[in-house]
């Protein structure tokens, strides 16, 4: 027993010390490509480029939704790079991947309305423990299956 608990212990430290952390990078050394052409900017220049300096970059006049559109893009680009120039990788991906959600986190999830319709309130408590990347997907589909059994029950009732 005590050769296991210190197999684990050593294991932890072992994993522990290996742990990487990864390094602040800075918004101006990030590129990103801008327009049709290739042509790549720094993401601390286009966090303060006007739009007519994005027009004449792109080669294309930007409409009133577009303009709209950058200038609240720019704006939380500004508040994702700290005051020392460096940027905050993990909120723009956490946003990137907000709005565009693999196959599974939008749309039917069975196993949601399976606990719903089958287990009612219980399936949708169960559904509320299970943390993974569909969680807020199965929520609701427990919650109209549940919705879904009552109306049967309700119908069955009254008939």
């Amino acid at each position: 027993m005590k050769k296991i608990i210190a197999l684990i212990a050593f294991a932890f430290v072992l994993n522990v010390a290996f742990a990487t952390v990864t390094p602040s990078r800075k918004a101006s050394e990030i590129f990103v490509p801008l327009g049709n052409s290739g042509q790549k900017i720094s993401l601390l220049d286009l966090s303060t480029m006007k739009i007519k300096d994005v027009e004449e970059f792109t080669g294309k006049k930007m409409k009133f939704s577009d303009r709209l559109a950058f200038k609240v893009a720019q704006k939380k680009l500004r508040d994702n790079i700290a005051p020392d120039g460096t940027f905050d990788t993990k909120r723009i991906e956490k946003a990137f991947n907000k709005h565009n959600k693999r196959a599974g986190e939008t749309g039917f999830h069975f196993g949601g309305f399976a606990l719903g319709f089958f287990l009612g309130l219980i399936g949708v408590l169960i559904a509320y423990l299970i943390k993974d990347d569909y969680r807020s997907n199965r929520i609701k589909w427990a919650w109209l299956g549940t919705a879904i059994i009552v109306a049967i029950n309700l119908i069955l009732l009254l008939a």
